[in-house]
């Protein structure tokens, strides 16, 4: 699989997201992204009890563990590229996560405009 250039929606190098628990498509840390990535996991959202519940009763639950897949499950706090679409879902329905910018792959504005992003954008340190 070819990946798509490493590029934030800053314009910049695209940032880690999270090793622990590790993230991503390509399980690398980071939310890049390619033509085969049909879910575009391309946000680094910072998890809450309230998206948990949300994307749970939308039928995605990362919260619970399964051991089988070696997910531990996710819980408030967590860093997770998280799919586009139901980012943009969350958002319209008033429960979006927080957003690291500097993390989130410039592919998750075909979906998501960059000033929804913005404003759920996670405060950086220093600002």
């Amino acid at each position: 699989m070819q990946k798509d250039p490493a590029i934030n929606v800053l314009g910049d190098a695209l940032q880690p997201c999270s090793e622990a628990p590790l993230t991503g498509f390509f399980r690398d840390a980071h939310c890049n992204t390619c033509a085969e990535d049909q879910g575009s996991h391309t946000v680094c959202a910072v998890m809450t009890a309230e998206f948990l519940a949300y994307s749970k009763y939308v039928g995605n639950d990362l919260s619970t563990p399964r051991p089988e897949f070696g997910f531990a499950g996710l819980k408030a706090g967590d860093r997770w590229c998280l799919c586009a679409g139901r980012f943009l879902q969350a958002h319209d329905e008033g429960c979006a996560p927080k957003v690291h910018l500097s993390a989130t792959h410039l592919r998750a504005t075909d979906i998501v405009p960059l000033k929804v992003l913005q404003e759920h954008a996670f405060p950086v340190e220093g600002s």
